[in-house]
């Protein structure tokens, strides 16, 4: 049977007192409505039409590939949302999932079961339901002796013994599309909102309405604001630890580790208080990350260790060492058993297989061979004002303290910078290049200085 969602995304959203769509808002590295299009992705779902209104071509413009878009202009209730998304589903569909798009707790086994509870009760529409003890705002599901649901009632409009019924709505509900797209004109807008409310075509259904009770009742938990956002958060940030746990990470304080949806962590990899994994970042095996590392779409390989540092969108080879305070800025490549030590910053740089940079070092635009030693205080002045020039140093090069290649220049291989140069020329393989003024000493000077001075003094005192 061919199944489709309709995801609801037009509200108003004005609780978050931001510029931004409320559904665009992220969790984890996603947003609220990427969350909600990825469960149904993960349950099956072929089709997915999104309900768009305010920042319409703002949400669009985010939405995955293949996702369908309509916009409701005129914002007049859940039901006459549905009812758009509906007339844009394809024409084969016979089951279709309403869902929230600011509710970016649920995942894909919540739709799975609630989809699977559908079609073993025969029911026309079959809505996942949470027990809670302070059920506030939530819309109250009114059950009939035999256990279907007889319809729900909004908070705002049920009655003081509707209102300490705990069961609630989550507003994930499973319809026969046949018989949603006939119940659907026929309801009205007679509450206090003035609206359609989705709820109110339960009992107007041709058949029965089953429930599914939440095993984890936050997974109804909406949006309104960012102190929901942050709850959200939390929750999600659980399921996430918990997913890299149960596959081999291991972590000392999981609430001190935040990751990204798309995050990967190989098996026996340690992840220390204050790490946090963003975008489509990779740790593979026996990684030490952490404490207080920040690492964004980037790779790293196995069995290196990365601490106090920020690494973004770079490629970290195996059995690396990253840190303390290392920098690593978008398009550096650190190659096998390769080394960046304490407060060096890299840049679009390229380092081979065992090198080092060791410490208080700025490497950008630069390709570094293998074996090399780049010694303290080293600098590639990559920009002349105008435009960014490469450096080349070759393969087992050792450079020493406080040295400034001034691109664009090559260090050729097995070569030696002396202490102190600014390297304007290339140095030849093998060669020892040295770019600083002779030593000159004064001999007596600090003697006739300071009689100099005690001169000058006692003149002015006369």
């Amino acid at each position: 049977m061919s199944t489709a969602a309709v995801v609801l995304a037009a509200g108003e959203g004005k609780r978050m007192r931001s510029r931004r769509p409320k559904v665009l808002h992220e969790v984890a590295g996603r947003s609220l409505v990427g969350w909600v299009i990825a469960a149904a992705g993960e349950a099956g779902v072929e089709h997915v039409v999104v309900v768009v209104g305010r920042g319409a071509d703002e949400v669009r413009s985010a939405l995955p590939d293949g996702v369908t878009s309509v916009v409701q202009q005129e914002r007049n209730g859940t039901g006459h949302a549905t009812g758009i998304g509906l007339a844009a589903l394809p024409p084969g569909v016979e089951r279709v999932v309403v869902m929230c798009g600011d509710a970016p707790i649920i995942s894909g086994d919540d739709v799975t079961a609630l989809i699977a509870a559908h079609d073993e009760g025969g029911h026309r529409a079959t809505m996942l339901t949470a027990v809670l003890d302070e059920a506030g705002g939530y819309g109250r599901v009114v059950r009939s002796a035999d256990g279907t649901v007889a319809g729900v009632v909004e908070a705002r409009d049920a009655s003081p013994e509707q209102l300490a019924i705990g069961e609630v709505n989550s507003g994930l509900i499973c319809f026969e599309r046949d018989a949603l797209a006939a119940a659907l004109p026929r309801v009205g807008s007679d509450n206090a909102q003035g609206e359609v409310y989705l709820p109110d075509v339960l009992p107007l259904l041709d058949g029965s309405v089953g429930a599914v009770v939440a095993r984890d009742p936050r997974v109804i938990q909406g949006v309104n604001n960012r102190l929901e956002l942050a709850a959200c958060a939390v929750a999600i940030q659980e399921r996430l630890r918990a997913e890299a746990m149960l596959a081999g990470a291991g972590m000392p304080d999981p609430a001190s580790v935040w990751l990204d949806a798309d995050v990967t962590v190989g098996p026996d990899s340690i992840l220390h208080p204050g790490t946090h994994l963003r975008g489509t970042t990779t740790i593979g095996a026996g990684c030490e990350i952490g404490p207080d590392v920040v690492i964004t779409d980037s790779t790293v390989g196995d069995e290196s260790t990365v601490v106090f540092a920020h690494v973004n969108d770079s490629e970290i080879g195996s059995g690396c060492q990253l840190g303390p305070f290392a920098y690593l800025r978008p398009g550096c490549s650190v190659a096998e058993g390769a080394k960046v030590g304490t407060y060096v910053e890299m840049k679009k740089t390229v380092l081979g297989p065992g090198a080092k940079v060791p410490h208080l070092s700025y490497i950008g635009d630069t390709e570094i061979g293998e074996g090399t030693n780049i010694g303290a205080g080293n600098i590639t002045a990559n920009y002349d004002g105008f435009r960014k020039h490469a450096t080349t140093i070759g393969a087992r090069v050792k450079t020493g303290s406080d040295c400034v290649f001034v691109a664009p220049v090559t260090i050729g291989d097995d070569s030696m910078t002396a202490a102190g140069s600014i390297l304007t020329d290339d140095v030849p393989p093998g060669a020892l290049g040295v770019a600083r003024a002779r030593q000159k000493n004064i001999e007596g000077f600090t003697e006739r200085a300071r009689a100099k001075a005690q001169a000058a003094a006692e003149g002015a005192s006369e």
